[in-house]
């Protein structure tokens, strides 16, 4: 009798260790789900690879027009004369930290668009979204215009503090990030912090007013809007694009 009593107990608590390691897996299991399914902000996502166009179109287009070519895992843009062939995310952001490698040909322009609206009345990407800058500083003659117009500036609002542009032909690590709940802007060119600026009210309006797009309709309206690549008639290269939303 003592003998299946004891037997007794030990199947109970068997029976017991099995369920519970059971419930435990379940509830293990149900956490994976759950951290699959929930969104996750904060983290780096890339927008180009180095081996497509994927996610990148032309603006005003369909697909990625004919002077954009890969190599050695970089966009690389061949102008064409009297065409303009600018870049455009598929995606719209609002808050974000971008990070993008550039490298500039000799006495080259070009820029990074933010908050670019795709509309049928405006042709140019610029004519919504704010510039920054992308330049040859020793040879082209819009650095002479004014540092406003120089590499790392946000185009003709607010002047970069310092020149920390590599040569030409050297590739240039630019972070910008947009934080408008924070109402901060900021470009850190090859890890050095150049400008800063507010991107929301009363601030940031009489910033523009006071720049060349003061009467533009358009310009600088959309918190939410594509990422673009500018054809200044220049060739430019872009690598490493990723983009962290916050």
């Amino acid at each position: 009798m003592k003998n299946l009593v004891v037997l007794t107990l030990f199947t109970i608590l068997m029976i017991g260790c099995k369920v519970n390691k059971k419930d435990e897996k379940t509830l293990e299991d149900e956490l994976e789900i759950v951290e699959v399914k929930s969104p996750v902000k904060d983290e780096w996502v890339i927008l180009f690879d180095g081996t497509s166009f994927d996610g990148w179109k032309g603006y005003l287009m369909d697909g990625v027009p004919e002077t954009w070519k890969l190599e050695e895992g970089a966009m690389v843009l061949y102008p064409k004369k009297n065409e303009s062939s600018n870049l455009i995310t598929e995606k719209e952001y609002t808050d974000f930290v971008l990070s993008v490698e550039w490298k500039i040909s000799e006495g080259g322009n070009s820029g990074i668009f933010l908050g670019v609206m795709e509309d049928e009345t405006l042709k140019e990407p610029y004519e919504t979204g704010p510039e920054i800058q992308v330049l040859d500083n020793e040879k082209h003659p819009d650095a002479k215009a004014g540092t406003t117009h120089q590499a790392g500036a946000l185009y003709d609002m607010i002047a970069p503090s310092e020149d920390v542009t590599k040569a030409v032909g050297e590739w240039n690590l630019c972070e910008i990030t947009i934080n408008h709940k924070e109402d901060l802007g900021m470009i850190v060119l090859n890890g050095v912090e150049i400008v800063r600026f507010p991107t929301n009210g009363e601030p940031w309006d009489e910033m523009v007013g006071k720049s060349k797009f003061a009467d533009w309709k358009a310009f600088g309206k959309y918190t939410t809007g594509k990422i673009g690549l500018q054809d200044h008639g220049d060739k430019v290269s872009f690598r490493n694009i990723k983009i962290k939303e916050l």
